[in-house]
């Protein structure tokens, strides 16, 4: 994968300076540049910012990132009971053989899933390289500061894998060690990617620091690796090894007091939840190379202020999983689905009136916009109106993804407010909160997982209510916390609600549904409740293979076969 030319995206895109408040996301020309013209202090750092670039999952231009987007609501969101595709059945038809595990190997979603995060690899394999040239001659950079560059390109290079691996499984192994392009060629991809990934994250817990360098927000630092590392360890169900990080991650941090909307704010980001990033900006000339290239489809469509693009919506079953009970606490799927919401589905007429005594959870309407509901400084939701075809995907869309119409100006893209300068969290601290509270769970030790479940909920109920057209609240809004856990399986099912509930459309649904073991029960369950509203979505089947994706085609014809397929 090296090549006698080196190609270095320098101060590429990524951080934030505290003092001035934006990112200095500004990314200069990609140029050709020799391994001795790059080998020094300048270069060195230039090829660390360039390996930070590819947090965003885009290596050049806006569109077609969507299958690499830091948020992976491709494989994480929409391949799960919680989001559609959306837009129309015929728009994008690759996504919709990721949405029901019909996918074969030469979908363009996974070579550009594969593509962009091994040149990610590639360019935290460069940035080491070069660093070893400048630790031996003339040493322009200082050891301490070679330690903390060798800990930020090993752990971008650990996320990067991880995230290959969640997808792909199967992954050759490419390290700094790697001379050539040809001999890299030859790395089969039989070995297990994992350790490669703990022992890069652990080089980060011993030399980041655990303030962010340069006070740039974007930066990797301590607390970030020790929560990865402590997520690794939860997928390889190593509850108590991940356990001790993540409670080294929350020590003297209180959740309940943090603001939930302010990690979807792009005015107030860089708060304390957030964890791992992708930082977002758009550039002092306009340009959105560094902006939220990969959610921009999920922007609302026809008349809304946004305009485009109409896809990532959001199911019918994540809706009505916001149901509770008269004690505020979540219903069980057969509950919620005996008698669901479905919005104006079976009446888009103007006739429709909202029904302001469904009981929700508040998360509801910060995590999605149903008709007769304000939506951020957009107004009412109207429906129809904003949605390419509700007959196809459902009713609902999406906000998370979305920045108001007062930060149009100088948070999107000068005549495409659907690309953004919003961050896209990778791990915030709910979700570390959650894990601890599943590795509780996995303890034995429910007391302590119901401490942390209810923190969140606790929080979830200072929400402010969302209004309709009348200012009336949009629901009967209810969140309580839970009185206790009657054993270890009921303790478990509240963790897995909450961790859908808070973090719903955050990229995690469907990585979480196949390391339970869960992910067939549930997902042709859901098929079969949604597909009763939606045709489109009934009869899924989860295979014996379902759990990751095929090897690109055409990543395994340039090996020359030394790629498996899976």
């Amino acid at each position: 994968m090296k090549r006698n030319k080196l190609m270095i995206l320098l101060g590429a895109g990524m951080l934030l300076v505290s003092s001035c408040g934006k990112e200095f996301l500004q990314k200069l020309p990609q140029g050709e540049l020799s391994e001795p013209q790059v080998g020094n202090k300048d270069g060195v750092e230039g090829a660390l910012m360039g390996a930070y670039s590819i947090m965003n999952g885009n290596v050049s231009g806006t569109w077609g990132n969507y299958a690499s987007a830091p948020s992976q609501w491709v494989f994480g969101e929409m391949a799960s009971d919680n989001a559609h595709k959306g837009s129309e059945l015929t728009d994008q038809t690759p996504m919709n053989m990721i949405e029901n595990f019909t996918s074969i190997s030469t979908n363009d979603n996974l070579s550009t899933q594969w593509q962009v995060y091994f040149e990610g690899v590639l360019r935290c394999n460069n940035t080491l390289k070069l660093l070893a040239n400048d630790q031996s001659g003339p040493k322009e950079i200082s050891a301490e500061r070679a330690k903390e560059i060798q800990g930020e390109a090993k752990m971008l290079r650990a996320h990067y894998y991880f995230y290959l691996w969640r997808v792909f499984r199967n992954v050759p192994i490419i390290t700094e060690e790697i001379a050539t392009a040809e001999e890299a060629a030859k790395i089969p991809n039989d070995k297990d990617v994992l350790p490669l990934i703990e022992e890069d994250l652990k080089f980060a817990i011993e030399n980041l620091p655990t303030t962010k360098i340069n006070d740039e927000f974007g930066r990797m630092d301590k607390n970030a690796a020790k929560a990865y590392l402590g997520k690794l360890y939860l997928y390889q169900k190593k509850y108590a090894q991940a356990l001790t990080l993540f409670k080294e991650v929350m020590a003297g941090k209180d959740l309940v007091s943090m603001p939930y909307w302010n990690n979807f704010d792009v005015t107030k980001e860089n708060g304390p939840e957030a964890v791992v990033v992708s930082k977002h900006a758009i550039n002092s000339n306009g340009a959105a190379d560094n902006s939220n290239v990969g959610d921009m489809l999920s922007g609302l469509y026809g008349t809304s202020p946004v305009g485009c693009c109409g896809f990532y919506q959001p199911t019918i079953d994540l809706v009505n999983a916001f149901q509770v009970d008269a004690n505020g606490l979540p219903l069980s799927p057969s509950a919620y689905r005996a008698k669901p919401y479905l919005s104006d589905l079976q009446n888009p007429t103007a006739s429709y009136v909202l029904d302001v005594s469904l009981k929700f959870d508040p998360r509801l309407d910060h995590t999605v916009g149903r008709r007769g509901v304000s939506y951020l400084d957009y107004g009412i939701m109207p429906g129809n109106a904003w949605i390419r075809d509700a007959k196809y995907a459902g009713p609902f869309v999406g906000i998370k993804t979305m920045i108001p119409q007062s930060q149009f100006a100088t948070n999107a893209a000068p005549g495409e407010n659907y690309l953004t300068g919003l961050d896209v969290n990778v791990i915030r601290l709910a979700d570390v909160w959650l894990m601890a509270a599943e590795c509780e769970v996995e303890a034995g030790n429910l007391a302590g997982a119901l401490k942390l479940v209810n923190d969140v909920r606790k929080r979830a109920a200072t929400l402010a209510p969302k209004k309709t057209g009348t200012g009336a609240n949009a629901a009967a809004y209810n969140v309580k916390p839970y009185p206790a856990f009657a054993n270890q399986d009921a303790a478990r099912t509240a963790v897995r609600t909450e961790r859908r509930l808070e973090l719903a459309l955050e990229g995690h649904r469907f990585f979480d549904l196949v390391r339970w073991g869960v992910a067939k029960s549930v997902l042709e369950s859901y098929s079969a409740f949604e597909g009763q509203y939606l045709p489109s979505y009934k009869g899924l089947v989860f295979g014996a293979k379902s759990e990751y994706w095929p090897i690109p085609q055409v990543e395994i014809d340039r090996s020359n076969g030394v790629l498996k397929p899976n």
